[in-house]
């Protein structure tokens, strides 16, 4: 007898819930394309809640990955995604980061927040 066993590189990592949203008042189908399953739309759609808000939950190993929506058949980067690479057919990737705890998340958003620039100080003269 033949056993299938799951062979999955991520075997004993934790998962991390991840929630994509998108909002489009008008498109009829919507899937996430990236480096999370290999660039394969049709395996992950996302689900429509009506008035153009769709939605997937899905849970992903921490990492960083590239990925793209498929907004009715056209590859476009999340407009909620706050980095994004170029991508080698001219367009962009939106970046995700998938930390391994909440306090991994917390210390990562900490150090890539932007520094405010220092524009309005006032000289003070004593």
């Amino acid at each position: 007898m033949k056993h299938n066993h799951n062979n999955n590189l991520n075997a004993g990592i934790p998962l991390v819930p991840v929630r994509f949203e998108f909002t489009h008042p008008t498109a009829s189908a919507v899937c996430l394309a990236g480096t999370f399953n290999h660039w394969k739309p049709e395996t992950k759609s996302l689900h429509s809640s009506g008035a153009g808000n769709w939605w997937k939950e899905t849970s992903l190993a921490p990492g960083t990955y590239e990925y793209c929506l498929v907004v009715d058949g056209k590859w476009i980067p999340d407009p909620r995604a706050t980095e994004s690479v170029a991508n080698p057919f001219g367009g962009r990737n939106s970046i995700l980061h998938v930390a391994s705890s909440p306090e991994a998340a917390h210390l990562y958003d900490a150090e890539h927040l932007p520094l405010k620039k220092e524009t309005d100080q006032k000289n003070t003269k004593l």
